[in-house]
């Protein structure tokens, strides 16, 4: 069949016109427009996501010296629990202190035996029992130095008997545990659950 646009009036070249524009505009949109605008919105997104997590890092750098100073604190706190609950068992080192301790209090000690030892989920007691040879007085001021020191010593089980024969210094004879405490090597330090008891 033979069509020309010629042979159709003016008003039908005009529609036959627009019919070919329309179709070509809406195939155009749909292979072109329509993938374009799709890719972009998804550029978009993805722009917004990364804006935001710049947004978050900026405002974390910013927070890097609050960071920094508490990091040191925590580090200086460490280093003062290490002195109060060390990482390592030393019974020469226990044995020396209390020795001072008692010492300074005039008290002697007659025998520091090691005993059974307690492991804790993040520490671990390390008891002692001491065998002290002095004066009510005497004894009061070592309770009194063991209570100060900057290591935590707990005392309990005391007995106390009077002694047979005795001088101005030396009245009492003392039984005692003394409970000393360090730190589990396999916590790390976090996690753990309880601390040593208070003095």
């Amino acid at each position: 069949m033979d069509i020309s646009l010629s042979k159709l009036p003016w008003w039908g070249q005009i529609a036959a016109f627009v019919l070919v524009c329309g179709g070509a505009v809406y195939g155009f949109y749909n292979f072109f427009v329509a993938d374009y605008n799709a890719e972009l919105s998804l550029k978009k997104t993805h722009l917004t996501s990364l804006r935001a997590d710049i947004n978050k890092g900026v405002a974390t750098a910013r927070r890097l010296p609050e960071f920094q100073a508490q990091v040191t604190d925590l580090e200086h706190r460490l280093e003062t629990l290490r002195n109060v609950l060390p990482e390592q068992k030393d019974v020469a080192d226990t044995l020396r202190r209390l020795q001072g301790l008692a010492t300074q209090s005039n008290l002697t000690l007659l025998r520091f035996t090691p005993t059974a030892q307690k492991a804790q989920p993040l520490y671990t007691e390390v008891p002692y029992q001491l065998i002290a040879d002095g004066s009510y007085h005497n004894l009061a001021l070592f309770f009194d130095r063991v209570s100060k020191f900057p290591r935590i010593i707990n005392v309990s089980d005391i007995s106390i008997a009077a002694k047979p024969a005795q001088s101005a210094t030396s009245t009492i004879t003392t039984t005692l545990i003394a409970t000393t405490f360090v730190l589990n090597d396999t916590t790390g330090g976090r996690g753990g659950r309880g601390a040593p008891p208070a003095r």
